[in-house]
């Protein structure tokens, strides 16, 4: 009991550590925001602690099968860091925030070709926009997307070389997937492959689709201001943070289904051969 508790508390620190992360690092944030971010960082923090103190899940998927979730932690973590503290520098520059804004030059440069994500998201930007904020933009996606593609290959690592999550022992359906209700009607393993194909192809596809999308509708709504460096971290560290997680959440029901398929199998050659004997 001591050892969830003290789990479920580090992850609560470790979640509100993430939101609050931009609001520690910049020093021009104003007064309100500090206490709104203050607010999300308790609620977030309450609410983590809620789940993996309990004994049933409810919505974190994934919580028995390591490092699913610590993967996406640390993409998530890594990158708002990243970039709070390359935006700390154009404040208090030193040789760690220039550094990290050279990594992101370099990195932006080579992601920024024709009909990337990243070369979206510069396109995204108002006609008006200025070349220091282009500059920001571009080398907060490049570095946002590189750590996106790093975390996927991992992942990728962890279930064909390693497999991932047998390797954890036997992995129960109804813990790790509490939004996936087996009884819904269907065959199980069917639904999973096209859950797990359909989350795959939306990931593939929601960074093209997030910069055109906001650009057609800004003739209609007030566009986004990434010149306002908070909004600029968090804008930037969802478009690259939530497609790879879709992305990784159909290659973990596609591993599932696979793993259901393979005991079907061999339940189904045990029950030949008891027949056959």
């Amino acid at each position: 009991m001591f050892e969830k508790l003290l789990g479920a508390i580090t992850r609560a620190l470790l979640v509100a550590l993430l939101i609050a992360t931009p609001a520690l690092a910049l020093p021009d944030v104003g007064t309100d925001a500090i206490h709104i971010v203050v607010l999300f960082s308790l609620f977030a923090g309450l609410l983590v602690f809620i789940e993996y103190f309990s004994t049933y899940p409810s919505i974190i998927e994934f919580r028995y099968a390591p490092p699913f979730n610590r993967l996406r932690f640390a993409a998530i973590f890594l990158t708002v860091f990243t970039l709070s503290t390359i935006a700390r520098g154009q404040y208090e520059p030193n040789a760690f925030t220039s550094f990290l804004s050279a990594l992101g030059n370099v990195v932006s440069n080579w992601l920024d070709f024709p009909y990337s994500p990243v070369r979206l998201m510069v396109i995204m930007l108002p006609e008006n926009a200025t070349v220091a904020l282009t500059d920001s933009v571009r080398t907060a996606a490049g570095l946002s997307y590189l750590v996106s593609l790093m975390t996927l290959a991992i992942f990728y690592f962890c279930v064909r070389i390693m497999g991932w999550p047998a390797r954890n022992g036997a992995f129960n359906v109804w813990v790790n997937l509490p939004l996936f209700d087996p009884t819904a009607g269907g065959d199980v393993l069917s639904r999973l492959r096209r859950d797990g194909r359909l989350n795959i192809a939306l990931g593939f596809l929601m960074p093209f689709l997030i910069p055109a999308i906001v650009q057609m509708m800004s003739d209609l709504v007030d566009p986004i201001y990434l010149d306002d460096s908070m909004t600029l971290i968090w804008t930037i560290s969802a478009w690259a943070f939530i497609p790879a997680s879709l992305i990784m959440r159909g290659m973990a029901m596609t591993r599932v289904a696979e793993m259901i398929d393979e005991n079907r199998r061999r339940a189904y050659a045990a029950a030949q051969a008891i027949q056959a004997a």
